[in-house]
C-alpha cells in the first residue's frame, strides 16, 4: 500500500467573490487550515494561483484557480503539550472553562495535528478526561473554528459523562452572538428546519424538509443597522454548523461566513458608496461573526445551575463600531 505523503486541493473562486488575501481566503475554504499554516506553504511555493507561486498578500479574484500542496505528516498516536496561550475564565477540580479564540482548532485532526486547543490544554494540566481517543483528551464538545467563544473541558472521566449526558439532553444553555446580513421583519423567532450533509460538498450542511436530523435555533434581534443585524440566538439542539446553515437558510448568513454566503454582497450591492463600505468591512472580517457567548449547566459535583458570560472579541466590537452611524 502506497502511503499518502500530501494533500491537493482545486479550488476555483466563484464569479460572485470579492478581493480578499489569499492566505485569508484559504484558512476559511480549507478545512482545519490555520492563517498560519497557510502562509508557510505559500513561502514554500506550495500555494499556485493560475499556475504561478504566490504571496500572502495576494487578492483572490473570481475564477482565479488556485492549486494547494499540504504535505502530510503521520499522525501521531496522541497529542503533544504545546505552550499556547489560553482565556481560562474559570477552572475548578472538575473542568474549565476556556474563551477560545477565533482561527483556534478545538483538537488535532487530518493536516493540523499540532496548535490546537489540546495542544494548549495539555501544557496547561495535567488532569483531562480521556473518555476520547488520545488526540481528543476533555474535549466534551466544539465550535467551529473561525467561531470564538466559551467551551467546556472535563478534567476527568466522571465529570465528561455527566456533561455530556447534558449536551445530549439539550439542558446546556448556549447564547451565541452574531451579525447577520439583512434586516428581519420578525425581531424574534424559532428556525426550525432540518439539516442534512451537502451532496455536493461533503464539508458543509444544507437544511432539508424531508431528511436529515432536526434542529432547533431561536433568535432575537438586538440590534439594526443598514444593511445587517445584530442576534442574540439561543440552540435547542447542537447541530454541526447549525446557526450557520440555519442563517444563510433563511436568507440572513452571518456576515464574513465563507461557507455558507457570508462574504456576497446581497444587501446594499446596488449602492456604490455602500458596496465599498461593505467590502472594506469584510476585510477586517476574515471569519464569520458568531461569538459562543454564555454557557450554563448543571455542576457535575454540587448539582448548581452555574453559567458563564464572555465579551465578545476585539474584532466583533470593532464590526459593531463601524456598522453603527457615526454621532
Amino acid at each position: 500500500m502506497n502511503l499518502i505523503t500530501e494533500k491537493k486541493f482545486k479550488i476555483e473562486v466563484t464569479s460572485g467573490k470579492q478581493k480578499e488575501r489569499i492566505d485569508l481566503y484559504l484558512t476559511n475554504v480549507i478545512e482545519n487550515a490555520t492563517r498560519t499554516r497557510i502562509q508557510k506553504l505559500i513561502d514554500a511555493k506550495l500555494v499556485l494561483v493560475n499556475g504561478k507561486p504566490t504571496k500572502a498578500n495576494y487578492k483572490v479574484v473570481p475564477f482565479d484557480l488556485i492549486e494547494v500542496t499540504i504535505p502530510i505528516s503521520p499522525r501521531p498516536e496522541k497529542a503533544e503539550p504545546e505552550d499556547i496561550p489560553l482565556n481560562i475564565i474559570y477552572e475548578d477540580d472538575y473542568f474549565l472553562i476556556v474563551n477560545k479564540v477565533a482561527g483556534m482548532v478545538a483538537h488535532p485532526a487530518f493536516s493540523n495535528y499540532t496548535g490546537t486547543l489540546v495542544n494548549a490544554l495539555l501544557h496547561h494540566t495535567k488532569s483531562l478526561s480521556d473518555v476520547n481517543e488520545p488526540i481528543r483528551p476533555g474535549i466534551v464538545h466544539r465550535i467551529d473554528k473561525n467561531t470564538s467563544g466559551l467551551l467546556v473541558v472535563a478534567k476527568d472521566d466522571v465529570t465528561h459523562a455527566k456533561l455530556a449526558k447534558q449536551f445530549a439532553k439539550h439542558s446546556i444553555e448556549r447564547e451565541y452572538w452574531a451579525v447577520a446580513w439583512g434586516i428581519f421583519k420578525e425581531k424574534q423567532g424559532e428556525i426550525t428546519h432540518n439539516i442534512v450533509r451537502s451532496k455536493s460538498d461533503r464539508k458543509k450542511f444544507t437544511i432539508c424538509k424531508d431528511d436529515g436530523k432536526t434542529a432547533i435555533t431561536l433568535y432575537e434581534v438586538i440590534e439594526d443597522f443598514e444593511f445587517t443585524s445584530l442576534l442574540k440566538i439561543h440552540l435547542q439542539t447542537g447541530r454541526t454548523h447549525q446557526i450557520r446553515v440555519h442563517l444563510s437558510g433563511i436568507g440572513h448568513p452571518i456576515f464574513g461566513d465563507e461557507t455558507y454566503g457570508g462574504r456576497k454582497l446581497t444587501y446594499g450591492a446596488q449602492l456604490p458608496k455602500m458596496r465599498s463600505r461593505m467590502e472594506n468591512l469584510l476585510e477586517l472580517m476574515p471569519r464569520q461573526a458568531l461569538h459562543a457567548k454564555k454557557l450554563g449547566f448543571i455542576h457535575p459535583a454540587t448539582n448548581e445551575f452555574i453559567s458563564f458570560d464572555s465579551e465578545l472579541p476585539e474584532d466583533i466590537q470593532n464590526l459593531l463600531l463601524k456598522l453603527r452611524p457615526a454621532c
